[in-house]
């Protein structure tokens, strides 16, 4: 289980993350928000990747920063689509990974096959990654986010640039892997999470506005806006908090 308490981060006068406190157990949780509301922020201090500026991180009742690289080492992390190595077969961006996670070689062969044929690559596992389309190169990362199998899995925007098609392809991956694992998914497409979360945060100027599981948001907008529930969702949610109503409901 992971718990984060008012946590805080501030680069001078400028506060990016604001007070977040939620409790996360298995299963996907979505964080929706436009650019900029803070939600890259939250995964890099839950990634341990910067300090936070106050509050508290904690994985199974111990605070992070005292765990180390024994937390780091139950955390895999899909950033946002970037450059990759060109040359490399995905096979063998596979065994690099798992390289540098210190995983034995055998495990991580073995591993790798597994989770390639998880994300519907094994068949062009040994192509070089310079040939592979965007969708391709994000199951790729999800698979390398997967060695060792972590149970925390951050995804930041893992559908930016794909086409529909992919994308439903790599949210059905997703919902699997989510039954026995806590996975926080950033992004600012409503479809990506509406289908497959168990629990939604919506975050504005590095705040939550508003949280809950996905029905229990439509329907209380649709009552918000006197709307009709069966005309409502999702993306409704997203707009309304997204232009000026609501404001913080820490949740």
């Amino acid at each position: 289980m992971l718990t984060v308490k008012q946590l805080t981060k501030k680069y001078a006068e400028f506060t990016a993350l604001d007070s977040f406190t939620f409790t996360f157990d298995t299963g996907v949780y979505g964080l929706l928000g436009a650019n900029g509301a803070g939600k890259s922020t939250f995964l890099n201090l839950i990634t341990d990747n910067i300090k936070c500026t106050s509050g508290e991180i904690i994985y199974n009742g111990t605070e992070i920063l005292k765990l180390g690289v024994k937390y780091r080492a139950n955390v895999g992390y899909t950033p946002q689509l970037q450059g990759m190595y060109e040359d490399f077969s995905a096979r063998a961006f596979l065994h690099y990974i798992g390289a540098l996670k210190g995983m034995k070689h055998r495990e991580c062969k073995q591993q790798t096959e597994f989770f390639l044929e998880k994300v519907g690559l094994l068949k062009n596992a040994h192509k070089r990654l310079g040939s592979f389309s965007g969708g391709m190169r994000q199951r790729v990362l999800l698979a390398a986010a997967m060695l060792d199998e972590p149970e925390i899995l951050i995804l930041d925007e893992p559908t930016a640039g794909l086409d529909p098609e992919e994308r439903i392809r790599l949210r059905n991956y997703i919902s699997e892997i989510a039954e026995s694992r806590t996975v926080l998914l950033a992004t600012h497409i409503v479809s990506d999470i509406e289908s497959i979360s168990r629990e939604v945060i919506v975050m504005k100027h590095g705040k939550i506005v508003t949280s809950g599981a996905p029905s229990v948001l439509v329907n209380d907008i649709a009552e918000k806006s006197g709307k009709d529930s069966r005309d409502t969702d999702l993306e409704d949610v997203y707009l309304w908090y997204s232009d000026s109503h609501g404001g913080a409901e820490n949740g």
